[in-house]
């Protein structure tokens, strides 16, 4: 199997991060969700179903390796955010002791002067005048209260902020977790399932390398412009490398890794995750695609699997470990299971 792209988790108990945006995702897209145990037996499968339960597989597994880059996200940001408040707690702690300290030597020198011990000023003086002092220190003390009440209350805040923060980190930190676990078992049972497909003479259903002749867009013909034409090149350079699951380049990449690599050669910053690149430009129909142009797959509403349209009625992508990143035709499989399309910029 691939290597993850980010290398095996490690994490440091000493920081944390904020509540993870989408805790639930990875729950729910458990293992439980992964085929690893409906359908016919393995050895007992025709050829027509052992496709569709590769396709199936395909499928589930574009799902966890989205969900996968969504909870490395969510984690990341939220070890972000107890670093910032590990910081904050320390500059709270910091200005109240620097205050704390400046209010003692203020309330010390009002009494003692140069020469005179504080006790000295309060007794070793007529007893009006001691009263007064007396009275005069209480109402530097009732100041001194009020003034470090703020850096107090800003350190108590502080604090429990940063609390609640390595709580929800200690979550993000399990939800990566249980999604990259889903993710090696969804990649064992793809791999298994392919040895059967091919014992059985069938052929992988997800790749083909033979144009369609025109299955494309009215654009897919004509000559891409400078920046697209730079995202359509970087793709095409990326052909043969290894799919890496939460892969972002430049040895490896998962799908969506490559259309963010790729699109960032044209100063277009695309989010991490298909979830959010099916909303990084304006919607197009399937007809309506040119080169360069984002394809989606899957679910319409959460689609888990992009590619970059690049005429002719093909893309370039990656769809699973199992094979490399690759240029293959929509005809048959993926125009079967394409729900939108995407123009960036």
């Amino acid at each position: 199997m691939w290597e993850k792209g980010s290398g095996p988790l490690t994490r440091n108990p000493e920081t944390g991060s904020s509540a993870s945006r989408r805790f639930a995702t990875v729950g729910t897209l458990a293992l439980g969700t992964v085929l690893l145990s409906s359908g016919v037996a393995l050895a007992d499968q025709t050829e027509e179903e052992a496709r569709e339960r590769y396709e199936q597989l395909q499928e589930e597994l574009s799902t966890l390796n989205e969900a996968y880059n969504r909870a490395q996200e969510d984690h990341e940001a939220a070890e972000a955010e107890v670093a910032d408040l590990e910081d904050r707690v320390e500059e709270a702690e910091e200005s109240l002791q620097e205050m704390s300290g400046q209010v003692s030597l203020i309330a010390q020198s009002a009494y003692t002067g140069t020469t005179h011990s504080l006790p000295g000023v309060l007794f070793d003086s007529s007893p009006d005048q001691a009263l007064q002092n007396i009275a005069d220190l209480d109402f530097l003390s009732v100041g001194q209260e009020a003034v470090l009440s703020d850096y107090v209350d800003e350190l108590d805040r502080s604090e429990r902020l940063l609390a609640q923060a390595t709580e929800a980190e200690d979550r993000a930190a399990e939800s990566l977790q249980e999604a990259e676990t889903s993710f090696e078992q969804g990649e064992e049972a793809l791999e298994e399932q392919e040895e059967v497909l091919e014992s059985l003479g069938g052929v992988d259903p997800t790749s083909s390398a033979s144009p369609t002749g025109g299955g494309g867009g009215g654009g897919a013909e004509a000559a891409a412009s400078g920046d697209v034409q730079a995202v359509l090149d970087f793709a095409r350079d990326q052909i043969g490398k290894p799919y890496v699951w939460g892969g972002t380049g430049p040895d490896g990449y998962d799908c969506s890794g490559l259309t963010q690599a790729a699109w960032s050669q044209a100063g277009v910053d695309l989010p991490r995750t298909t979830f959010d690149q099916v909303n990084a430009g304006t919607q197009i129909s399937r007809d309506e695609v040119e080169p360069g142009d984002l394809l989606f797959f899957y679910d319409a509403a959460s689609p888990s699997h992009v590619g970059i349209y690049s005429g002719n009625g093909q893309m370039i992508h990656g769809s699973n470990p199992s094979k490399p990143l690759e240029e293959v035709a929509l005809a048959d499989y993926w125009d079967g299971v394409f729900t939108t399309a995407v123009r960036v910029g």
